[in-house]
This record gives C-alpha cells, structure tokens and sequence, in this order.
C-alpha cells in the first residue's frame, strides 16, 4: 500500500465503528483541545481555579496543612498531587503551587511557602527538595464546607480516589486572583481585583440580580494588580472592556521625586505594572544608551541615535536599590538638576516598560460547563448562582445530620422511659433487635443504636443531657427549614457570610486607578526650511534650505531625481507601498549632507511582497487627493497617514490588479477635480463631490472606466483651469493650456466618463494653473 493509501486508509475506532484516518485525527485533536480546555488550562467560573491548582489545595487540606499546621516539604506535596490526582510532570505541579504563593503573582496567595519562591526580577524558586509549604488562612475559604455535602466527587484517573469536581468557594477566587492560561485555540487573561470591592459587587448581585453593568463598576472600578502601579485608561474604557469581557488597560509604574542636598533631585520607582521586574527596566534602559546594531545592518539606525542622545542627555545614572524593606526601588538620577522633572519622567515612560498594557480576556468554564468569554456581570451572575447552590446543600446536608440525631435520641429517650422493660427484652429475647423494633415501634437504626449504648451512658444525668441536645437541635432544624424554605432568608445569609469574610480578609486597594494621558517623548527639533531629494531608486536624503537648484543634485550612476520637496523639519515624508499601505519618516530622521542619502525601505518595515510606488514630504496639515488606477479616490490630510510604527498602516484599499496613484497635493482655494484615463479622456467636476477619509479606504468613484481603461492622474484645480502636457506632431513633447469655455466642455458629475480634449495633443500629464 502506498503512502497516498495510507493516509486514507480507514481505521477502526474503539468501538468498531470504521473511520478514514481524517475523521480519525479530526476526533483525536478534538478530544485533545477538550482536554487542555477543560483540563488544564481554563479556570472554572465557580472556584475560580484550574484543574493542577484544585488538586494540588485539596491534597494539601487531605494532608492538614491548614494555616497553623506546621509546613512540609514541597516534594511531599508534589507526590500526593501526582500520586493521587495529576498524573503529569512533576516540574508543572510545583511550579503551579510555587506561583499559588507568591505574593507578587497571586492578589491573594493560597499557599504559605517557606523558602526561596522566586523573586518578581524572573528568578526561579528552589527546588521543591529545599521549599516547605502550606496553606494560608484565605485558603480555607475555598476549602471549609468541602466536607459538607456541598460539591460533587468523582473518581480520580485510576479510581483509587475521589477528588472533588470543584471547591466551594465563598468569594469569586477568579476575579480575586485572576488567571492567566493558553489552551487550544483559547486563552484567558482575567486581572486580580480588590478582596472588598468584589464582595460588595457580589453583596450588590444578591441584592439585585437585575442590576446592571453601570451599577457592578460603581462597586468593582477595576483591577487591583498585586504590584500596584497606576491604571490610566478612562472609566469608559475599562467598563467597555469588562462589559464585553475583552480589552487592554494602560498601567505605568508609580513614582516620587525626592530632593537632595544642593537642589539635586532623583526620581524613584515605587512600583511596577504587572508583568513587569526591575531587571526588564535595566534592559531596556542598557539598550537604549548602548544599542546593538540590528541584524542585516551596517551601522546604528537614524532611530537609534536619535533616542541614545536624547537618553543620554537626560539621564545620568540608574540604581536597583530593592531589598527586603522596599520590594521595588529603581533610582534614576538626571544629567542636570535643571533638566524639567517631567519631561524626565515622560522619557523614562516613554521608552521602557514603566508604561505599559495590560491585557483583559475573561475567558473561563462557566456553570454550564462550557468555556467562553464573560463580562463582569455574567462572571458575578454565575457565581451567585453557584454560591445559592453550594450554600442550599450545605443547608441540606446539616439538616439530615439533625434529622439523624434527633431520630436517634428519640430512640434512646423510650429507653430511658423504658430502662427496665429494654433490659428485660434484651437479656430474655433471642433476637433482641427485632423485639425492641416490635415492642416500641423503633427503626431499624434507633434499635440498633439502643443496643450499642454502653451502661454508663444510662445515667440519670445523660437523660438531662439528651433533652437539651433536642430542644438545641429542634430550633436548629427549625431555622434550616426556614432557610431552605424562604428565599429572603437563604439571600441574609449570603449577605452576611460574605461580608464577614471581607472584614476579616480584605485590605485596601493597591492599584490606583487615576486617568492620564499616555506619555510620549518627541524628541525637540529645531524648526528650519530643508529640501527633502528622493530618487527614482527610492534613497532619500535632507538638504538645508529651499530654492536649491535640482541639476546640483547628485544620485549613484543608474537612479535620477525622483522629487525635491520643499519642506520644514518639524514634516514627515510619506512613501506609498503598491498594496496600499503607508509609511512615515520624520523629516528631522533623515540623513543630511553631500551624499546619496539612504534608501527609504532601511528607515521602515517594508510589508512582505509590496514595492515603494510614491512619495510626498510635508506638513501634517496638507491636504491629498490620493487615488487608485481602477478610478477609486478620496481626499485626506497628510497627518492622517503618519504612524509611530516602522510597519506603516493600512490606509488605501486597493482592488486585485490595481495601483495607487501619485499623491496629489490639494491647494487652497482648488474648487475642481480634473482626472485624466489612459484613453485620454478629461472630466471635471466640483471639488464639493470629494469625500474625505480620515481613516483612509477606498474612497469614491471619480471617473468611470471602460473595461480595459485606468485612471492616470486625478488632482485639484481652481477656475483658471488646466495645463495638459503630450505630445503633438512630430512627437514633439510640448504643453497646452485649457481654460475658460474650454473647460467647461468637460465639466460634468462625478463618475462620468467624460470626454477626449479638442487638441492634437496626446496627453499623459496634468498639472494645475496655480503651479506656473
């Protein structure tokens, strides 16, 4: 059989039913990606925890390391998990309870370890041989009513155990700690929040289950990240991203100036965005003053330099003063005290990680068991459901407990009203059991329990002690009934669990949440007029002044003048790529000088498969009519096209086997847009039928083409008309002016085909009146 019949070959699953080898592979990563969905790598709604972290808490309260208990090795918790519960690698189980007890991972830790669990700056824990743990008090809050009837077990892998399904949580541990997981073709990223402000939300839920999305984030602002730091998107954005369950927060670190002798000062980081260690920060700052040559290049780029000086020029020195007393102590001293301290801080922002983003996905398992992205109300929702479930069972669990007591002491109180006649019976009966059954109308368990009783326990004192225990157990039942029964109740209980647990839990917020404009550093240029060259092979250079005259350009042998653009330092040079896409250079980036300059594609990210087609130099405010060969164009300020990314953007949408024209720029004043086709035709109309996208896109049909026809050339004109360029008889390149009652024979509605000019001119360029 050959490979061909191989891969189609069918096979027999487990249940005899034949399958081609492709529905054989479909199933098998299917039952894969459920199994890293739901095995590992999601959290569950509930109990907030993934599959690795249950395991590893319940072994641990199996094993009695409460909060008091005294801790043990963490290579003895890691066997139970992978002996009883995880069958999976030993290095995953304890890196997973290794991260249940750092503080500056967990909001909230779950675990108390003793020895080195890493440090925030990356470095490792110990190994598991040399580390001790156990739980913390928070712990029990997951872990208390386990053994109250309030979850389902199932077996573990091989069925020598039983582990429960989830944990019985009393607060939502998902939003406390949050969650950060990769699963097949999912993923979560939930933040950490505030011990008291989710209990009040969830105090609010149980209040109202109709309350909405507003009135949760009047109670839940946002995340309260372990480290701290300072969140500064809008209120409106972080509830747009809880609201849809998906979104990124802007979080910078937390500084204060201190002053010293001499009028020095120093600024000093206090505290970092998630994610972030102080080592990263001294990398990136070591790469910024010191930076490697990129691969595939020669020298530094303009980019590189400029951002060097700048640092350098700001920054003197920096310390990574953390210890024990203060977790996070980054110093950066100033070149110069005169420097402004907050263009320092704006740099430092700028440019390292000491701003950054933070990611929201609240993807999880939800009750229903499915996994999928929530927002906050549904989180909570769910949640409250489960806690109403948890709390009913645990209600009904204690009250068969009591039923069960109260019907055994009933038995034994008909013993001691009986004392004589039970012994009488159990001394002459055969099968005392069922006599006493017959005699007394007992249950098979009240009978049993009367012929277990020891003689001691027939005091007269024990009988005393019997009615007090169902008088206590009767009002008991009484008030277990009542919860079970009444809605209002079984909510005042919710209610007041869990604000007991934040009182007694809860701490203040860490991470505070304060609107800011996201910090960026313009390097200061000096405004002066520059003449930006760009040749035909696409090199580029800025040469001082205007007015310079292009024949004492120079190019390397084989490229010519592409354009010479008048602008001022301040400008931007925008280059077109053939898909679309759009490229900006600050024109202050660009190399000087009497050389050729640099190519363009060395100073951007060129998209894969595109070609530079055009360019054009100016201020942002300039206005362009940019259009594409299938007689698509649209008008838009230069400053729309500038990005911050050497990868440009995606501007114009350019159709399969189309092209984008020169950028034409819009003068003021122009009131018509005269387009020329390959076929020679000129249409005129007015500039009021233009449509402006900021945004960029396709834009609006100009002309219409025949179907082997493209546009040519589009640009604005005012009423002094036209200046059209071809060649007339003898091949004579020569130009001809088109104004007046000349003019207005091509006028006409945007998208019309319009007409051949009345010349003998075969014309291949336009260019305005205004430019003469």
């Amino acid at each position: 059989m050959g490979i061909t019949d191989d891969l189609f070959a069918e096979q027999t699953a487990p249940d005899g039913e034949q399958l081609t080898l492709g529905d054989y592979a479909e199933r098998a990563y299917l039952d894969y990606a459920v199994s890293v969905v739901k095995g590992r790598a999601l959290p569950d709604v509930s109990d907030g925890q993934k599959p690795v972290q249950r395991r590893i808490l319940f072994a641990m309260s199996e094993m009695g390391l409460a909060a008091n208990a005294k801790p043990v090795k963490s290579a003895r918790v890691v066997g139970d998990v992978l002996g009883k519960y995880h069958p999976h690698g030993d290095q995953s189980a304890y890196d997973a309870l290794v991260r249940l007890a750092q503080d500056f991972s967990m909001r909230y830790p779950l675990i108390d370890g003793q020895g080195n669990f890493g440090s925030r700056d990356g470095d490792g824990a110990a190994a598991m041989r040399y580390t001790e743990a156990r739980l913390t008090p928070i712990a029990r809050l997951l872990l208390d009513e386990i053994d109250q009837g309030t979850v389902d077990f199932m077996p573990n892998y091989d069925g020598s155990f039983e582990e429960p399904k989830l944990l019985p949580a009393r607060l939502p541990f998902l939003l406390l700690n949050g969650a950060s997981g990769i699963a097949v073709g999912l993923a979560t990223e939930c933040p950490s929040h505030n011990l008291r402000e989710v209990a009040a939300a969830a105090v609010a839920m149980i209040r109202d289950p109709k309350i909405g999305h507003a009135g949760l984030m009047d109670k839940l602002p946002g995340p309260d990240f372990p480290g701290g730091g300072q969140i500064i998107s809008s209120q409106a954005e972080i509830s747009a991203a809880y609201e849809t369950g998906r979104g990124s927060l802007k979080v910078r670190a937390r500084w204060k100036i201190e002053e010293l002798a001499r009028g020095q000062w120093q600024v000093v980081i206090t505290e970092l965005p998630p994610g972030v260690s102080s080592q990263k920060v001294l990398e990136e700052i070591e790469d910024l003053t010191n930076p490697k040559i990129k691969l595939g290049k020669k020298t530094l780029t303009p980019e590189q330099v400029q951002t060097k000086q700048s640092m350098l020029a700001l920054l003197d020195a920096v310390r990574d003063e953390s210890g024990k007393d203060a977790p996070v102590r980054l110093v950066f001293e100033p070149k110069s005290s005169r420097i402004d301290q907050t263009e320092f801080v704006n740099t430092l922002l700028a440019y390292t990680s000491l701003e950054s983003n933070a990611s929201i996905n609240l993807v999880m398992i939800g009750v229903d068991g499915r996994p999928r992205q929530k927002g906050i109300l549904e989180i909570l929702h769910e949640w409250v459901g489960f806690r109403f479930v948890t709390v009913t069972r645990r209600t009904q669990h204690r009250l068969g407990k009591v039923n069960d007591r109260i019907h055994i002491l009933e038995g034994r109180m008909i013993v001691f009203l009986n004392i004589d006649e039970v012994i009488r019976i159990i001394r002459e009966s055969d099968e005392p059991k069922q006599a006493l059954i017959a005699r007394f109308n007992l249950s098979d368990r009240q009978a049993e329990d009367i012929l277990e009783i020891r003689l001691r326990q027939l005091a007269r004192l024990e009988a005393i002690k019997i009615e007090q225990e169902l008088k206590e157990l009767g009002e008991e039942k009484a008030k277990l009934e009542e919860l079970l029964n009444s809605d209002a109740a079984m909510k005042r209980l919710l209610i007041k669990e869990i604000e007991a647990d934040a009182k007694q839990f809860g701490d203040d917020r860490r991470t505070l949440i304060q609107q800011a404009t996201r910090a960026t550093f313009e390097a200061r240029v000096v405004d002066e007029p520059v003449t930006v060259v760009v040749s035909q092979k696409g090199w580029v250079r800025a040469l001082k002044g205007h007015g310079l005259d292009p024949a004492g350009f120079t190019f390397k042998q084989g490229d010519g003048l592409y354009a010479a653009f008048q602008a001022r330092t301040p400008d931007s040079l925008v280059a077109w790529g053939s898909k679309g896409r759009v490229y900006s250079v600050p024109v202050s980036a660009l190399p000087g000088g009497r050389g050729d300059g640099v190519p363009v594609t060395s100073l951007i990210e060129l998209e894969s498969g595109t070609h530079l087609l055009h360019y054009f130099a100016g201020n942002a405010e300039q206005q362009l009519l940019l259009a594409s060969s299938n007689g698509f164009g649209f008008v838009a300020k230069l400053g729309d096209l500038i990005s911050r990314q050497k990868a440009g953007k995606a501007f114009m949408t350019i159709d399969e086997g189309a092209a984008p024209l020169a950028p034409m720029p819009v003068v003021p004043g122009a009131t018509y847009v005269a387009c020329l086709s390959s076929a020679g035709r000129l249409l005129v109309f007015g500039m009021d039928e233009m449509k402006t996208l900021s945004g960029g896109g396709r834009g609006v049909i100009l002309m219409a083409l025949d179907p082997k026809e493209t546009l040519r050339q589009a640009l604005a004109i005012d009423a002094r008309g036209v200046v059209m360029t071809g060649t007339g008889r003898g091949g004579k390149v020569r130009d001809e002016k088109l104004a007046g009652s000349q003019m207005q024979l091509h006028l006409g509605k945007r998208a019309r085909k319009g007409r051949a000019p009345d010349s003998s001119l075969k014309v291949t360029d336009l260019r305005p009146v205004f430019e003469e």
